[in-house]
């Protein structure tokens, strides 16, 4: 018998695992890398991953970022895992 939309969707919400939770991945196939740098360095590291993950070929993004008290940036980076 097929599944109704309702189950699909609650078997599918069972399977992902909840974003901001510590210690837990987002299972929705991007590849994500945290970094914390200074704000100079913070930049050039942006620069060199959207150089070699191109936006257009890995949808590649910065995804999150805040300044820390130390004036350091911590900025998370997500893109697909391939161009095809």
């Amino acid at each position: 018998m097929a599944d109704r939309p309702r189950d699909l969707a609650e078997r599918m919400a069972r399977r992902r695992k909840i974003a901001g939770k510590p210690g837990q991945a987002v299972r929705d196939g991007y590849l994500r890398e945290t970094f914390t740098l200074p704000r100079a360095a913070a930049r050039e590291r942006a620069q060199a991953f959207f150089a070699r993950y191109p936006k257009a070929g890995y949808m590649s993004v910065v995804e999150s970022w805040r300044e820390l008290p130390g004036g350091d940036i911590e900025f998370t980076m997500r893109r697909l895992p391939s161009a095809d």
